[in-house]
């Protein structure tokens, strides 16, 4: 993996560079946001490690405007900052882990792992029969959400949409696919009826607290399963 660590402390970032070295990733080190975006518009990087809170320009604005120029790669940021909104923030603009200061270098790297595994396959999902999303099992074939014994029918759209929330968990779905697989076209009216049914899903998922499904500002939506993800 070719890995980008964003870090103005240049002890840490030092020290995250050297470990992930000895990893055997090919490591590049800049110290402000705006060092980080330039550099993704310029070479191919596999994953970014960021810091939050920097001069010059801050962890979030810089994402965002990766994810603005349609920039995907993976984001983990690192920070102490550690309150919901910010994790949530952190998410919205396009970050994929949250890393709270300080940290155990192992945990960033198993964290590292996971996201690559995840980008470069993972597991794929059978739908021919009921599987689990948080606490819900999720029936695709008869168009059905279970929780403690009672079922929710879902719409085509609805179940169609879950479906691939799902095949994208903790990942974003871009907007243009989920529109043009489901819709079949991306239209301004289409984009309004998808987000009046992306507003029903997350009323049929609101019994998990574990469960959220969140906008990613530029690109589409993210189903987020798991508080661990997003309490980090």
């Amino acid at each position: 993996m070719k890995i980008l660590v964003v870090e103005d402390d240049p002890n840490l970032g030092m020290l995250v560079s050297d470990f992930l070295s000895l990893n055997g990733w090919d490591v590049s080190l800049k110290v402000n946001g705006k060092e980080a975006l330039d550099e993704v518009q310029a070479n191919r990087y596999d994953l970014v490690v960021m810091d939050v809170m920097m001069p010059v320009m801050d962890g979030f604005t810089a994402a965002e405007k990766m994810r603005g120029l349609k920039i995907n790669t993976p984001i983990i940021f690192l920070t102490a900052r550690s309150q919901p909104d910010d994790v949530l923030k952190g998410f919205q603009v396009g970050g994929d882990d949250y890393v709270n200061k300080p940290f155990e270098m192992e945990e960033l790297v198993a964290r590292i792992k996971a996201i690559h595994n995840r980008v470069s396959g993972g597991v794929s999902v059978e739908f021919d029969k009921p599987v689990p999303v948080g606490k819900y099992q999720f029936d695709y074939v008869n168009r059905k959400l279970f929780l403690d014994g009672n079922s929710q029918k879902l719409t085509t759209k609805e179940c169609d949409l879950l479906k691939l929330l799902v095949e994208h968990k903790n990942r974003v779905l871009d907007r243009d696919e989920a529109l043009n697989d489901i819709w079949g076209s991306v239209t301004y009216y289409n984009g309004r009826s998808m987000d009046v049914y992306v507003t029903k899903l997350r009323k049929h998922l609101k019994e998990d607290p574990e469960l959220s499904i969140i906008n990613v500002h530029g690109q589409g939506f993210k189903l987020l399963e798991n508080s661990n993800e997003t309490a980090v």
